[in-house]
């Protein structure tokens, strides 16, 4: 799998981090591994298992840590760790590193950053941005839209009318993400979110008219940047004599990288409204998620009365 990197001046402008020192070039270094690591152990010298390609941050722990040592105990143990190599250390809580962290940082060419902000939050934080930024991705010929607050895939063959589709659906209130290709990153075991290229982003190709600029037709509330994909639709022509799911009751899945979504098989034929039926798709997927099944309800239904009848019948 294909390994990505984020420069550290990213980093250190998203998130307002105050340089301290920065050897030449920091600024394009690239940070390659998503972890962020407390290095809590690691200043009492247990090394193993340690990923040094990691971003460390030192909180107030691991100060308090620092502060109880003699200063030559605490250059041993700052020149420990930074000699492994680490791309960055953060100190939270807009703390004062020691004099001899600084002189670590120098002897071994680390950057050291600040921010004002408490550890727990920040590490949530930074560890969300770098899934983001890392993330395994892949590039998929669909459509991506925002219904009642679902991110909708939309996938078929060209033609089919995944674009004139998401018109509809932009007329009706919903919001446009990405058309013809949608960059799809896996930020987290669980999620995935999908943004527009960036060449291409709110344009639409549509058949008989040609390109148009959604943003500036419909207006800013009519596109959103990145979002999470909750339901994957595919469109196809409608077959005479295929068996189309009519009850719904199995949840069927799609994987896209590695993480398995709720995917439906819509067929399109004249005189089907796809809007109507792609809002109606995405508002049952979020009743779905919050427990409620129409389609097993009503097999639940009709089971216990098929039981009901069975008991009657042999109490006579």
């Amino acid at each position: 799998m294909e390994k990505y990197s984020v420069k550290l001046h990213q980093l250190i402008s998203e998130f307002g981090l105050e340089v301290l020192y920065g050897p030449d070039g920091y600024l394009e270094k690239e940070i390659s591994s998503t972890e962020v690591n407390r290095p809590a152990l690691q200043l009492t010298g247990f090394y193993e298992y340690f990923d040094s390609d990691g971003i460390q941050v030192l909180g107030k722990v691991e100060h308090t840590y620092l502060g109880r040592l003699s200063p030559a105990e605490r250059a041993h143990s700052l020149n420990r760790l930074f000699g492994e190599h680490v791309p960055l250390v953060i100190y939270t809580r807009g703390m004062e590193p020691y004099a001899e962290c600084m002189e670590a940082a120098r002897e071994h060419q680390i950057t050291i950053c600040r921010t004002q902000d408490a550890t727990p939050p920040f590490i949530a934080a930074l560890s969300a941005s770098l899934n983001v930024h890392l993330g395994p991705r892949a590039t998929i010929h669909g459509v991506l839209v925002e219904v009642y607050g679902e991110g909708v895939l939309l996938l078929g063959d060209s033609g089919v009318g995944k674009s004139e589709t998401a018109i509809e659906l932009v007329k009706r209130g919903h919001r446009l993400i990405a058309d013809d290709a949608v960059d799809i990153k896996r930020v987290s075991a669980k999620s995935l979110v999908g943004s527009a290229p960036e060449m291409i982003r709110y344009f639409v190709e549509l058949r008989g008219i040609g390109i148009i600029d959604v943003r500036r037709i419909f207006g800013m509330g009519s596109v959103k940047p990145p979002e999470k994909i909750d339901l994957i639709i595919h469109l196809e022509q409608w077959q005479e004599g295929k068996p189309y799911d009519r009850m719904g009751i199995d949840d069927k899945m799609t994987d896209i990288l590695g993480i398995k979504v709720p995917s439906l098989v819509v067929p399109v034929r004249p005189g089907r409204n796809l809007a109507v039926i792609i809002e109606v798709a995405a508002m049952n997927n979020r009743n779905k998620k919050m427990g409620h099944n129409a389609a097993r309800e009503l097999a639940d239904k009709q089971y216990a009365s098929l039981l009901a009848q069975q008991n009657n019948t042999g109490s006579r």
